[in-house]
């Protein structure tokens, strides 16, 4: 890593340390006219159950194997064999990366595949991007539904969620368009932007452009299952299971506060709507928008204690986020990675 790029990384995590502390600061002046009260947060969170807490955590390493499962399909044109052990444990540790070092380590996961895989580097690149859109669009769905439902319920809101019901309108309708678009252009164009990048780059020197030409056509290797139908729809299939499995986690961390919460399933979708969308907002190691997000409509939408929504969020943040980090260690050492290793990966991802 060179000077000039440790410097950077140091800016960075300077300005991520700010963000964090102004955000706790924030929620603390927002709450402070009522005093937070550590016997009711203690009593809550003592008193959670053990059923349901381990119900929610087998939901949420499901999601993980769901993943993976997903993967197989958008690396078959390339790997019509890949090995499901490979792209799972690649999976969970590409997953804890991103959990302790932040949403740079998101490429780790596709080198981690690619390696095991012996595949381009692009054409993984390109699988992640395809996943992310899908995620993306279901995500956007479930906000969808939680912004309408909870303005035909006709509660009073507080400024900060006011805020997000209205940006949120403008980023469903735009996030989606833009989600569609690409995956449009990549089952219908990708020949044509092959076809159109020699010209438009024909002033690169042959061995750049190779270069240029190799890496692309290893990304669109990658996005190759887009333009089979079959595969588009066990792509969908994958994807709604997955969010089932994120659903039934946040139903039984709710659960396993016993009668401190009541929840109906539609309130369920409504909270995970908001935290989903909370969640783009992630800091290395501290998470960020899920938590504040979580306590901030659990509070003001539905009207639970401060103590028992703090709780919550953090509950559904390490059961969510944090709990696939310990798995995702042990198989980095049962694989000879450390993460220093890791770290190079991810920063050889990004050179």
């Amino acid at each position: 890593m060179t000077a000039a790029h440790q410097q950077h990384r140091k800016k960075i995590f300077a300005a991520t340390l700010l963000v964090a502390a102004a955000a706790i600061w924030a929620f603390a002046y927002g709450t402070r006219e009522k005093a937070f009260n550590w016997s009711v947060f203690a009593s809550a969170v003592v008193g959670l159950d053990g059923r349901w807490l381990a119900t929610s955590l087998v939901c949420a390493y499901g999601t993980y194997v769901v993943r993976a499962l997903r993967w197989a399909v958008l690396i078959r044109p390339l790997r019509p064999k890949a090995s499901l052990w490979n792209l799972l444990s690649a999976t969970i540790i590409g997953y804890s990366a991103a959990m302790a070092l932040g949403r740079a380590a998101e490429m780790v996961r596709p080198y981690l595949i690619a390696v095991k895989e012996d595949v381009p580097f692009s054409s993984q690149v390109a699988a992640w991007v395809v996943e992310r859109l899908y995620d993306v669009l279901i995500a956007l769905a479930v906000f969808g539904f939680a912004l309408s439902q909870v303005r035909k319920s006709g509660v009073v809101l507080g400024p900060t969620l006011s805020w997000a019901l209205e940006v949120g309108g403008t980023v469903i309708g735009a996030g989606a368009a833009g989600c569609l678009a690409i995956l449009i252009a990549m089952r219908y164009s990708s020949h044509r932007i092959q076809g159109w990048i020699p010209g438009a780059l024909g002033f690169l020197a042959e061995h750049h452009l190779a270069k240029v030409q190799k890496v692309v056509e290893g990304f669109l290797d990658g996005v190759r299952c887009t333009k089979s139908q079959a595969a588009t729809v066990r792509l969908i299939a994958y994807t709604v299971v997955e969010w089932l499995l994120i659903a039934a986690c946040y139903a039984c961390v709710l659960k396993a506060f016993g009668n401190a919460v009541r929840f109906a399933p539609i309130d369920v979708l409504i909270l995970m709507g908001f935290v989903s969308f909370g969640s783009l907002v992630q800091l290395p190691a501290v998470g960020g928008g899920a938590q504040v997000t979580a306590v901030l409509v659990l509070t003001e939408i539905f009207g639970v204690p401060i103590e028992v929504a703090t709780g919550l969020g953090l509950l559904l943040w390490l059961v969510s986020f944090v709990a696939i980090l310990p798995v995702g260690v042990l198989l980095a050492v049962h694989e000879g990675l450390t993460w220093a290793r890791i770290r190079e990966a991810e920063e050889g991802t990004l050179a």
